[in-house]
């Protein structure tokens, strides 16, 4: 563990890239957005994204309930790991998406939208993912109340700048759902709100995911293995010293700061720069 801005001895010695001021160590508040916010939430988000470097996505979605049971993830073979998210994905429902955004200026923006639709009663979804969630202060019935249309909010999305543009490197934490699951967002939104399913193939799935996030798409949990880091996206953040956002229970907001200032901090810190071997490697379809 390092103390909050210390450099490790070892990365003192990378001297070719340069180092942006690293996000914030005080917390980042997460904007915490619903339907009755969302437009204006929107607006800024336009505006901050017009100058942004670095993104990180999390999205909470209702556990795994097709092949929880089956062969090890571990044993299978990239297309059958693709091919299980991929049955998941298409048939649950996402409950929240966040957010975090790194402009050129050194600031950080976070937002966590909260999303409409999915009923514990009524849709498919693994019990201990939905407990775990209210645990963390997840609140239904306030989604079932308040919550953004998804549709709505994939419109908004696609129009705020941010995607299908060059020179936005994104992160993300164990993040084959993840990014999965943003996918099935922004295509809602392609297609008038109907109903989208994930490309057959990983190919497809890998190209769709290019165009639409770029090349420069990382996942910190491969790197963070690579380092000899613990598993886990807290334990990683406590072991760089990173500060938790502020104003937001522990979820899906916060998981995209943390991914986000721990890319950061691996990447400028930890490993000079010389993040091109992780590159497009998203950890749980071509890495385990």
């Amino acid at each position: 563990m390092h103390p909050a801005g210390a450099m490790p001895a070892y990365a003192r010695h990378y001297h070719a890239v340069p180092m942006p001021p690293p996000p914030p160590m005080i917390g980042i508040p997460v904007r915490r957005v619903w339907e009755d916010n969302l437009e204006p939430e929107l607006v800024f988000l336009r505006n901050f994204a017009a100058n942004a470097s670095y993104a990180a996505v999390t999205v909470h979605y209702p556990g795994v309930v097709h092949g929880a049971g089956q062969q090890s993830h571990g044993l299978m073979t990239a297309e059958a790991r693709y091919a299980a998210m991929k049955a998941n994905a298409d048939a649950l429902k996402p409950i929240q998406l966040g957010l975090a955004v790194y402009n050129d200026f050194g600031h950080v923006a976070a937002w966590e939208f909260n999303l409409r639709g999915f009923h514990p009663a009524a849709d498919p979804h693994a019990a201990n993912s939905v407990e775990y969630l209210e645990r963390r202060g997840l609140s239904f019935r306030d989604h079932q109340a308040r919550g953004v249309a998804v549709a709505r909010l994939a419109a908004g999305l696609n129009g705020c700048g941010l995607f299908r543009r060059p020179g936005v490197s994104w992160a993300t934490y164990a993040g084959a759902y993840h990014v999965a699951y943003l996918m099935k967002i922004l295509s809602l939104g392609n297609d008038g709100g109907n109903l989208v399913l994930l490309p057959d193939s990983l190919g497809g799935f890998l190209d769709a995911v290019r165009q639409c996030l770029g090349e420069d798409v990382y996942d910190v949990a491969r790197m963070a293995a690579d380092l000899g880091l613990p598993p886990g996206l807290e334990r990683v953040a406590g072991a760089l010293s990173l500060v938790p956002p502020a104003l937001s229970p522990r979820l899906a907001g916060a998981g995209s700061v943390l991914a986000l200032q721990a890319f950061m901090r691996l990447k400028y810190y930890e490993v000079g720069g010389e993040v091109n071997r992780f590159r497009g490697l998203i950890h749980g379809i071509q890495v385990v």
